[in-house]
């Protein structure tokens, strides 16, 4: 087996690499001076297992061509077998017409992927599962909720009213699963969304008064419907307001944004590199999912069960 990285998320690939033992392999990834994506595999590879470590987070189309152009290199140098290992899987949220005359985009990112070569995809917290579907190629859709949930115990375990919420009603199964691992009560934060990037809380459905409440998504961007959850539900009582949300995107003022908010705490996974604002931010915490993807890689290579991960 031979892991290649891109240059989206290097400090990621490098955990990944350290928990297999097992070094990066020699390429290069770089740009030419109009910004074209140059790929060169500085060791042979044919008859090889390679994962390509590559997020396709901002800037997302560079990062995304950097996947294709890596997966269509090994292919052309002969790989038995090439796995796109998409921590962060860019365009998700764009899973289903939203109105007339709107593209699919997570489908036609799938497509791209296919076609440039990729025989396997292994990624971590979807935005929408249906995605797995959209690909026509093995698909691992690893959960980063165990990793969280270990977090959670160690830093809450002393709370005796710990309260999962969930910021929408769409993330209820999400924050369900979450709430049953740990042995604790669920509410769900009803909103409404008057446009991208925007919400507003119409009503909290739970009794959260006195209660460590911990918010749980899958992504954060804008952090604008985390931080409007959390004044409601300190506005309902609760004592203390935590959020644990796995794809840190984190963009504009999101930071800022968490940082004057009433959330205690902000915790993201590693999925996406973290830029130095986001590292020196006191009240964001990062925790790495390196030992889950390595662990799912190893499995993947020694043909064993991925889905016990899960458990």
């Amino acid at each position: 087996m031979k892991l290649l990285a891109g240059n989206s998320n290097r400090t990621l690939a490098e955990a990944i690499a350290d928990h297999l033992d097992t070094p990066l392999t020699r390429a290069q990834v770089r740009r030419f001076a109009d910004n074209e994506v140059f790929v060169a595999i500085d060791e042979n590879v044919r008859g090889e297992d390679v994962f390509v470590v590559q997020s396709t987070s901002y800037p997302s189309n560079d990062n995304l061509m950097e996947l294709l152009i890596c997966v269509d290199a090994l292919s052309r140098a002969s790989a038995k077998r090439i796995t796109a290992v998409m921590p962060y899987f860019g365009y998700a949220r764009q899973d289903r017409k939203t109105g007339g005359r709107t593209p699919i985009s997570a489908k036609l990112v799938a497509n791209l992927i296919t076609r440039a070569g990729a025989d396997r995809v292994l990624t971590m917290d979807l935005h929408a599962g249906q995605i797995q579907g959209f690909f026509d190629i093995p698909t691992d859709n690893l959960l980063a909720t165990p990793v969280l949930a270990d977090d959670i115990n160690s830093h809450y375990r002393k709370s005796k009213d710990l309260m999962i919420v969930s910021p929408d009603v769409g993330g209820v199964v999400r924050a369900r699963a979450l709430a049953n691992r740990l042995n604790a009560d669920l509410a769900i934060v009803d909103k409404r969304r008057s446009g991208p990037g925007e919400s507003e809380v119409m009503n909290i459905i739970g009794e959260v008064q006195g209660r460590s409440c911990i918010l749980f998504d899958d992504i954060v961007d804008s952090a604008g419907t985390l931080c409007n959850a959390a004044k409601a539900l300190i506005d309902q009582g609760a004592q203390e307001v935590s959020a644990y949300v796995t794809h840190g995107v984190l963009s504009g003022a999101a930071v800022d944004r968490v940082s004057g908010s009433a959330l205690k705490e902000l915790v993201i996974t590693d999925s996406i590199e973290a830029p130095d604002h986001v590292r020196n931010c006191p009240r964001v915490r990062i925790v790495s999912v390196a030992p889950l993807m390595g662990e799912a890689i190893r499995r993947i290579a020694n043909e064993e069960s991925v889905s016990k991960l899960f458990d």
